[in-house]
């Protein structure tokens, strides 16, 4: 069911379907170069033990809270721009 009452169409469904492969790939990309960025340095050099092991584990707790700040925020913003196609109506039938 759509979220104003009526039954969604195949774009809507197909929308909807693009808009979550979108947030998952621009995601996974976005915690794929922060871990990258911070844990990086610390498989490729060789750092100090104490440097190395707080960078692994800044890239391995951040990265995740970004996959899902970005998946979060792009399916929201997803979300608010899906509005009934004539503004002040909030069911199709009203």
């Amino acid at each position: 069911m759509h979220a104003y009452g009526g039954r969604r169409s195949q774009a809507q469904r197909d929308a909807a379907t693009v808009e979550i492969g979108y947030a998952l790939v621009s995601a996974a990309f976005a915690a794929a170069v922060l871990f990258g960025a911070l844990a990086g340095p610390a498989l490729l050099f060789d750092l100090p033990h104490l440097p190395s092991k707080v960078l692994l584990r800044l890239g391995t707790v951040i990265a995740p809270v970004v996959f899902a700040a970005r998946v979060i925020s792009v399916l929201m913003r997803f979300r608010q721009t899906d509005q009934p196609s004539q503004p002040g109506r909030t069911n199709p039938d009203s």
